[in-house]
């Protein structure tokens, strides 16, 4: 049911597109992106970082809850499970698991150090026909207690991890995770060209895709980047649609505190982000 990312990203670099990358911290959330991206007929990638696997009590519950969804709701779109921001370790526990897509981030390690624990991690999963994400620059703000402040890598270390074969590469451009703060100088749209040029074919990926200007994205896309990650979007978007809720008292109404009826609205505002995300990427009818 679930496929390596390999692919799907190949294809959206050939074709000018991103695949969007959403992560997943519930049922609701997974259902959500599922769905949507069944009804735009768009491939996808459901993004776990290791707090959300741990909330969610580990990665096997993961693989069984997504799996368990796709058979039910009848998914036959390409549907990539992925590790996000994942240690050495972490990587290892998914793959045991069933993720069928790991991201190793090494960005925090000397480059040599970050160069031989990719080597081996792109080996383990080519071996099972898994993708693999690594990670140079790193990117800013917050990730499980990894802090970036939002380096721009450098090109030259970039094709170095890209020729050990690895099929995406997260390079730091000037992205931040969470908030983008009001002095945010932007892209740096220079280096990444700079790196596209170093790493060919290879699919670039974009982290810290809430807020960025839709004329960043596009231009982002045109320069090779061909996943994009979307988190703090989805979750300011439930936050909102569900104190919204609960601030008109439909919580009091009825058997409106039911946990399927109090989280409703969020999970609807979840799939409008995720469909206007989509449609902004130019992955719809892509699958």
């Amino acid at each position: 049911m679930l496929v390596s990312a390999a692919k799907m990203l190949k294809d959206a670099k050939a074709g000018k597109y991103a695949v969007g990358h959403f992560n997943i911290n519930n049922l609701e959330w997974t259902k959500a992106i599922l769905t949507t991206a069944q009804e735009l007929n768009s491939p996808v990638i459901l993004g776990v970082s290791e707090g959300a696997g741990k909330y969610m009590t580990g990665y096997k519950t993961v693989v069984g809850m997504v799996n368990g969804m796709m058979e039910e709701l009848g998914i036959t779109v390409p549907v990539a499970l992925h590790l996000d921001h994942g240690s050495y370790e972490g990587c290892l526990k998914c793959v045991e698991a069933g993720f069928t897509s790991i991201m190793f981030d090494g960005s925090h390690y000397p480059f040599e150090e970050n160069l031989a624990k990719s080597t081996e991690l792109v080996n383990v999963a080519h071996q099972l026909g898994l993708s693999i994400e690594c990670e140079v620059g790193s990117i800013g703000g917050e990730e499980d207690g990894v802090v970036g402040m939002g380096e721009c890598a450098d090109p030259n270390e970039c094709k170095t991890i890209a020729d050990l074969g690895v099929d995406m590469l997260a390079a730091g451009i000037g992205n931040i995770h969470g908030k983008y703060p009001a002095n945010w100088q932007g892209l740096s749209f220079e280096t990444l060209d700079a790196i596209q040029q170093k790493t060919g074919v290879m699919p670039l990926v974009l982290h810290g895709g809430t807020g960025i200007p839709a004329d960043m994205i596009k231009k982002a896309i045109a320069l090779g980047v061909a996943k994009i990650n979307v988190n703090t979007e989805c979750q300011l978007a439930f936050a909102a649609a569900t104190r919204k809720y609960i601030e008109e008292g439909k919580d009091e109404q009825g058997k409106g505190y039911d946990p399927r009826k109090l989280l409703a609205p969020g999970f609807e505002a979840i799939k409008a982000t995720v469909k206007e995300k989509m449609e902004l990427f130019g992955s719809v009818d892509k699958a």
